[in-house]
């Protein structure tokens, strides 16, 4: 019988392996078939609509500048159907697209095509993502074993590993008049302009300015924990994104560690109070490298690194992480996120770790050096508290006994009284004082001694989220559910207590401030500092949520955001204050403010737009066009119109009265055959450029009626009054080779047309020479963001470029500077809040031998590749599966899958947005 288990279970093994090898034919070979019955839809529509629309051949075409248009004027098409798959032909190059060459995924939700649209293309769909433009795998693949191999699950977004595969053709390639660029095998035609008269002599160089890091808005509060501390220089430390700030508040200045390549989820000051250790997530660079979690130890006044620790060792992430405090700092035990949740203690300045050990399954939230005992060690997390002996070389355990207590759902904080006893607070709101005894209890332990349970004491309504231990002894205590700080005394009685208001969200971390103040950061993302006496101020906040609306204002130093948290913000650049906010009923999503600068537009995810008065927040109109996202607001150059990109794949066009307050629909284009991607206006109102989330590029007659201009070699020589499409003759030297199209969520000119800026979806901000229209066009690349880039807007005098993050909700301010004349700061930061360098031009290293550079660290490793994961891993086993949304962009939720509210560990506010962002008058 033992001899046919282990048959059985032999042949099952090999059929199993044969059944997924069978199942992953299938899917290709019916996903390749749903790409052939596409493409021949796609043809079939083209024809129809051609068909339908053959008399309005004969009519005139669009009248031009006769300067502008190409000698011999516009001819007519003839169509050549070549069965047998083959597609069609086209005797003129003003067709605007043949039938895509690869495979094209039709959107579920798009409007099926009809053959009335007035459109020169072949219109086939590409997928919609929820968050904007979307994120999709190149169509061209190999499928060979070797190939396969690269494609290793990290924890990233599948669009980096996708990077791996690149398309089999050219990508771009130079035909008669015009440029020809292949996505996802599908050709983009671009018209070169007649003052070009040799396209072969066309150079892009790097462009002389660069971009430094100025200012860093928002905080990651919503899912951290422990993260804000006070150092006695007087500034705060916090990270967002893979940025760790050093804020002084007084002064209003700002330093950051640049040295991260991905998301910094945690930190440790040591005893010294100068040197600080950053534990960050795995991650993959753009060629779908891996990039190993690990902790970076750095020094606070210089920022140089001065070791990097645990490459190679860490799974996941870094979880927690502590320096010793009995002996001075030199050793430091760390938490990762692997399933085991490994324990790991390590001589720091030699990189040589010590002892490792498995820890649980289960959620591990803490862990913390005993500042009296250099040999133990203690962390607690999902329903344990486990004290360590650490003899040097290895790890004992020894499990906390709860006895006739209650056993809490977590323990997610820990503190130490003078006596040596230790307090913990947990998921039931319960204070729990541990008290070493020498009573014999089984398992092992140090010296035979074991912590016990001596007190119980009733702190909070819900969870207790966070301890601090005053230098007065005195204790601080946050609460999620009540929102209270609790301050006790040295034997743990409740003295005072205050409560943080609503609208800032329930407590993440608390750290002893100047003088009697405390600071508190929140689950919505403010840093506050407060007194029991005189209540709370702001210091820090930001979005809370997916962040992709971004307008810069006009004629002022001053920028608009909007997210999917339903806030709208005002902030100012120059002292980096927020100047309002306002909550709306819906998903805020682009924003444009009118030239005027009295009034700005907000579009959302329903298909309502809103207008607000820029000054007073005055709600001035509400508007609605269809039930789907509107991706971008465009106001022409003197305000007069207004044009409104929709995913239901029309533009609409209003005239704009009364400085923007009055608006009346003048128009619609109609022809796109996805989702509208970016638009913009000529300066003399009369024609719109846009892109579709199919590639498309598409010109439209606005006097005419919104008329789609068929022949677009008409359109070459039009100037545009901003360029913020991301197809164009103009910018296509921005895409890198093997683009699946959706790498690049925004680009913008600078307003004295030297420069372009660009968002990727590789948490990189680019800096190009524009015109950009040659392929592989070099740029100056800067990594800060730890998350897709969703959009870039330079201030109205060019002086700075502000970028958004996606999942990281952080705004970066960068100032630009010209290399080869630098202008005068009028106001330059002091010697110690200098900013940290700016990033080389670009970074042919990869990160993983970035990190390993000795050179690197001594430059306080300024600039690193950031990698696509957005979010942190998830701490255990059974929140690490994302939504399919969610696994489409490597996104993970840290807060643990047992834990959905405040009265729980890393609960995120799901009523966060409906509040106002302004502390209260």
């Amino acid at each position: 019988m033992d001899g046919d288990d282990r048959s059985n279970d032999s042949m099952s093994g090999v059929s199993a392996s044969d059944v997924n090898e069978r199942l992953c034919a299938l899917e290709l070979r019916v996903q390749q078939q749903e790409d052939e019955v596409t493409v021949m839809k796609a043809a079939l529509a083209d024809v129809l609509r051609r068909l339908a629309s053959s008399e309005d051949v004969k009519k005139p075409h669009l009248r031009l500048d006769p300067a502008a248009r190409p000698a011999g004027g516009a001819r007519s098409l003839t169509l050549t159907p070549v069965f047998g798959g083959g597609p069609f032909r086209c005797s003129s190059p003003a067709l605007a697209h043949r039938p895509p060459a690869g495979p094209v995924r039709p959107s579920a939700s798009s409007a099926p095509l009809v053959p009335h649209r007035k459109c020169a293309c072949v219109c086939v769909r590409a997928p919609r993502r929820s968050a904007g433009v979307e994120r999709s795998q190149s169509s061209t693949w190999d499928t060979s074993d070797d190939n396969r191999s690269k494609l290793v699950k990290a924890a990233s977004t599948s669009k980096l590993l996708a990077k791996v595969v690149k398309n089999a053709d050219r990508y771009v390639r130079r035909e008669g008049n015009h440029v020809k660029m292949f996505m996802r095998g599908r050709p983009i035609t671009m018209f070169v302009p007649s003052n070009v008269e040799n396209y072969d002599d066309v150079r892009t160089e790097l462009p002389s300015e660069k971009l430094k890091l100025e200012w860093v808005y928002g905080y990651r509060g919503r899912d951290c924990r422990a993260n804000v501390c006070l150092l006695p220089t007087g500034e705060m430390v916090y990270f967002i994104a893979s940025v760790v700030v050093l804020f002084n508040a007084d002064e209003r200045t700002q330093k950051h560690y640049l040295g991260h390549t991905d998301c910094v989820k945690c930190l440790a000051v040591h005893p010294d109070e100068i040197r600080i250790a950053t534990g960050q997530i795995a991650g993959v660079d753009k060629d779908g490298r891996a990039v190993a979690p690990h902790v970076r130890v750095w020094d606070s006044g210089s920022l140089a690194t001065l070791q990097i620790v645990g490459l190679g060792t860490f799974e996941r992430g870094v979880g927690s992480l502590s320096f010793s405090k009995a002996d001075s700092g030199q050793h430091l035990s760390v938490v990762d996120d692997s399933n085991d949740h490994m324990l790991s203690v390590w001589d720091w300045q030699k990189k040589s770790k010590m002892a490792e050990i498995k820890t649980t399954t289960d959620v591990v939230l803490v862990v913390e050096f005993h500042p009296a005992d250099p040999n133990t060690i203690i962390t607690c997390g999902k329903s344990h508290i486990f004290f360590w002996a650490w003899s040097g070389t290895s790890l004992a355990r020894k499990q906390g006994i709860f006895g006739k207590y209650e056993k809490p759902k977590f323990i997610q904080c820990l503190a130490f009284l003078n006596n040596g006893d230790i307090l913990t607070g947990d998921s039931g709101g319960v204070l729990l004082v541990w008290t070493r005894s020498a009573a014999e209890t089984s398992g092992k332990g140090p010296r035979g001694e074991a912590f016990q349970i001596s007190r119980q004491v009733k702190g909070h309504e819900g969870s207790v989220f966070c301890l601090c231990q005053m230098r007065s002894g005195t204790l601080l205590s946050g609460g999620g559910k009540d929102r209270k700080i609790i301050l006790w005394d040295h034997h743990v009685r409740a003295e005072r207590d205050i409560e943080v208001p609503d609208q800032y969200g329930s407590i993440r971390a608390v750290c002893e401030g100047k003088g009697v103040e405390f600071l508190v950061g929140t689950s919505r993302n403010f840093i506050l500092r407060g007194t029991f006496h005189d209540g709370f101020t702001v210091e820090v906040q930001g979005h809370t949520d997916e962040l992709w609306g971004l307008a810069a204002h006009p004629s002022k130093d001053l920028f608009l955001t909007c997210a999917q948290d339903r806030l709208v913000c005002l902030w100012n650049s120059t002292d980096h204050k927020l100047r309002w906010s306002r909550s709306l009923e819906e998903h805020g999503h682009c924003a444009d403010f009118h030239p005027g600068g009295r009034v700005v537009v907000i579009g959302t995810h329903s298909g309502k737009w809103f207008v607000l008065d820029a000054e007073t927040t005055d709600l001035v109109a509400i508007h609605t066009d269809g039930n789907e996202q509107l991706s971008v607001m465009r106001f022409s150059v003197d305000g007069a119109l207004l044009a409104v990109g929709s995913h239901d794949n029309f533009i609409y066009v209003y005239s704009v009265a009364d400085q923007g307050r009055k608006y009346s629909r003048y128009g619609k284009c109609s022809g796109h055959s996805s989702y509208i991607t970016h638009l913009d206006w000529s300066p003399d109102n009369n024609f719109i450029m846009s892109n579709s989330g199919d590639y498309e590029i598409l010109y439209w007659d606005v006097p005419n009626g919104c008329k789609y201009i068929r022949n677009r070699s008409e359109c070459k020589d039009i100037d545009w009054a901003t360029y913020t499409c991301v197809l164009g003759y103009h910018v296509f030297g921005v895409w890198p080779e093997g683009s699946d199209g959706t790498d690049i969520n925004a680009v913008i000119r600078s307003h004295n047309r030297k420069v372009l800026a660009l968002a990727d979806d590789f948490c990189k901000v680019h800096l190009f020479s524009y015109p950009c229209a040659t392929a592989k066009a070099p740029s100056h690349k800067y990594s800060a963001h730890s998350s897709h880039v969703t959009n870039v807007s330079f201030l109205f005098d060019d002086s700075h470029l502000i970028s958004t993050g996606g999942k990281d909700t952080s705004i970066l301010q960068w100032r630009l500077v010209d290399k080869g004349n630098p202008p005068p700061d009028s106001s330059p930061p002091p010697p110690s809040a200098e900013l940290s360098p700016s990033p080389p031009e670009s970074a042919s290293q990869s990160p993983q031998d970035a990190l390993e550079a000795g050179d690197a660290a001594a430059r306080g490793d300024d600039n690193r590749h950031a990698a696509d994961d957005d979010e942190p891993v998830a701490p255990d086993a059974d929140a690490a599966a994302p939504d399919d949304d969610a696994a489409a962009r490597g996104d993970r939720n840290p807060v643990a899958a047992d834990a959905p509210d405040d009265d729980e560990p890393l609960a995120s506010d799901d009523d966060a947005a409906a509040r106002p962002l302004t502390p209260p008058s």
